[in-house]
């Protein structure tokens, strides 16, 4: 269930098909004042400025659906999409772009509106403080949403209060990253200090590694202030050292009441054995409402209610393993679209044998019969063609919601991204040290099945080993390929792949890759050849360095005329 409730106050007319409602004078005036008249108003007043990440215009949707989908991990899995984000084939009248940008300066104009009103009510002080810590940290993580896709943007600090203040010019993208460290800086000395209960909302953990993230981005492409790797490196380090988090490494055999019990002691394809295990517990977490803060440290959290209301977002649906039945009663929980595929480079990234239990998790191994409901085995050695299977809604403990919508949670910051950071960061400062390979070991451990991520675990050790030997840019590579194998479709990789430099490269290879695959995939059902994949890599290569920043909307343009020119190719 969310912690944070979505905020319906502040409405003072709402939209009715009954023009007795309508009036030319109001019945009722709320003065902002008012409003902001005790804790409650303030808490309230929070859980609007939260409410934009769970929007479907960002984590609830498009963000990992259709801005950020195509990329040497994942393509858009449907022939007939020509145009649109997905492809790379876009102008600055594409209405998911239009959404973004907008949902995220709603989101800005909520918090700036709040820390102006802070110190309005009687409450108690550090309650306060730790609500002005978290306005100000959402502000500066929406700003960087927006610098990363856009680069110079309007830099907002006070609230929008009437069209005349609507008017500002684009802000330098080094002058927006100085202002998203001073908020998220101030904000991770207000917030808790320790971990909550559930991820919806951010403590002081998830800011240093949110600050990690910002540090990492502004040290690559194309700022390129390679003096924030130290940064990155502090604040990971910070996360690492509280004590706070941990992986999971705990997994149900059990199935709950109503479920099979094939869903929690899988047969893995590539050895034969029947087993469930941690990495996987991560996902069948969110989709069974868990909060596991030990290393899902901030998520968009969504409930799914049903009966034409709902705070679900479409994970699960618009992503995951395509099952659309013509009867979806009682079979709603599982509904979906399947609109992502994996490349066959992410196949290959992983382990050949198998030994890898995250290829066939974030790589699904069976089909389901859309008129049986009967699972379909894919051969391991296919490669190409397999949905996204990170996210199942055979895990969803509520299958009496809607068809479309999900309560499976979305992660934004996992500790093994931080990990993973730390391990990067650590890298480019002081090389391939003891401390870096540890932090990526844990990991790989991990993803080959182990319980103990401590322990020295050969299989998956070797490589690590391997890749430190090389020096600092052959860990570099091999920590870029670990990030692919576990964070994919996690809504990352087109911001790393940006900073790294190596997003038309890497999405020209994944491109070529699939234009050489094979034109039929064995034992896996498709509508057609999976060579439609390389669309996007072949538009985005065309086209050079357009499609590494999004236009700024029209409507932004026609409306802020102090907006004079569009980035690059647009």
């Amino acid at each position: 269930m969310k912690k944070i409730y979505i905020l319906l106050g502040l409405v003072v007319l709402s939209t009715s098909s009954c023009e007795d409602y309508l009036s030319t004078e109001p019945i009722q005036k709320i003065a902002i004042e008012q409003y902001y008249t005790d804790e409650q108003g303030i808490t309230n007043a929070l859980a609007g400025v939260y409410d934009p990440i769970g929007s479907e215009k960002l984590y609830g949707s498009q963000l990992w659906w259709q801005l950020d989908s195509a990329t040497d991990e994942g393509y858009y899995a449907r022939p007939t999409q020509l145009t649109g984000t997905m492809v790379y084939s876009f102008d600055n009248t594409a209405v998911n772009v239009s959404d973004y940008w907008f949902n995220l300066y709603d989101g800005i104009n909520r918090a700036n509106d709040l820390i102006a009103h802070i110190n309005l009510p009687q409450m108690d002080e550090e309650k306060r403080q730790q609500i002005l810590g978290e306005a100000l940290f959402l502000r500066g993580y929406y700003h960087f949403m927006l610098v990363t896709r856009f680069g110079d943007v309007p830099l907002r600090l006070t609230p929008t209060t009437s069209p005349n203040n609507v008017q500002m010019a684009r802000t330098a993208a080094k002058d927006v990253y100085a202002q998203i460290l001073k908020d998220l800086t101030d904000a991770e000395a207000k917030v808790s200090p320790t971990k909550l209960t559930y991820s919806s909302r951010v403590y002081k953990t998830v800011v240093q590694g949110v600050l990690a993230r910002v540090c990492l981005q502004m040290a690559g492409f194309p700022l390129n202030d390679t003096s924030k790797y130290a940064e990155a490196l502090s604040w990971s380090k910070k996360v690492i050292d509280s004590g706070q988090h941990s992986l999971n490494v705990s997994f149900q055999t059990t199935a709950p009441a109503g479920k099979p019990a094939t869903y929690y002691n899988v047969v893995n394809p590539s050895n034969g054995v029947a087993s469930n295990n941690a990495y996987r517990q991560v996902f069948i977490n969110e989709a069974a409402d868990i909060y596991d803060t030990n290393e899902l440290m901030w998520e968009a959290d969504f409930k799914s209610r049903g009966g034409g209301y709902n705070e679900g977002g479409r994970v699960g649906n618009n992503i995951g393993i395509i099952f659309q039945p013509a009867t979806t009663s009682p079979l709603v929980g599982t509904y979906c679209w399947g609109f992502i595929k994996g490349t066959g480079l992410l196949f290959k990234k992983y382990d050949a044998t198998g030994a890898d239990l995250r290829r066939d998790w974030n790589l699904t191994t069976y089909t389901i019969n859309n008129t049986t409901a009967v699972k379909g085995n894919i051969a391991k050695t296919v490669q190409y063609g397999r949905d996204c299977g990170k996210w199942r809604r055979e895990y969803e403990i509520n299958t009496s919601g809607d068809q479309n919508y999900t309560a499976i949670n979305f992660p934004i910051l996992r500790y093994s991204d931080v990990l993973l950071m730390f391990a990067e960061a650590e890298n480019k400062v002081n090389g391939p040290t003891a401390a870096a390979q540890a932090a990526i070991n844990q990991v790989r451990r991990r993803g080959y099945g182990q319980v103990n991520v401590s322990a020295p675990y050969a299989l998956s050790d070797a490589a690590t080993t391997t890749a430190a030997a090389g020096g600092k840019d052959s860990f570099q590579l091999f920590i870029e390929d670990e990030r692919m194998r576990e964070l994919c479709f996690e809504g990352l990789r087109r911001m790393d792949l940006i900073r790294w430099g190596k997003f038309i490269t890497n999405l020209k290879a994944a491109s070529d890759d699939m234009d050489a695959s094979p034109l039929t995939n064995g034992a896996l059902i498709i509508a057609a050849p999976q060579r439609y994949g390389a669309l996007a890599g072949k538009t985005a290569f065309a086209n050079g360095n357009k499609f590494l920043l999004f236009p700024i909307p029209s409507l932004e343009m026609s409306s802020n005329t102090l907006i004079k020119e569009n980035n690059p190719g647009f």
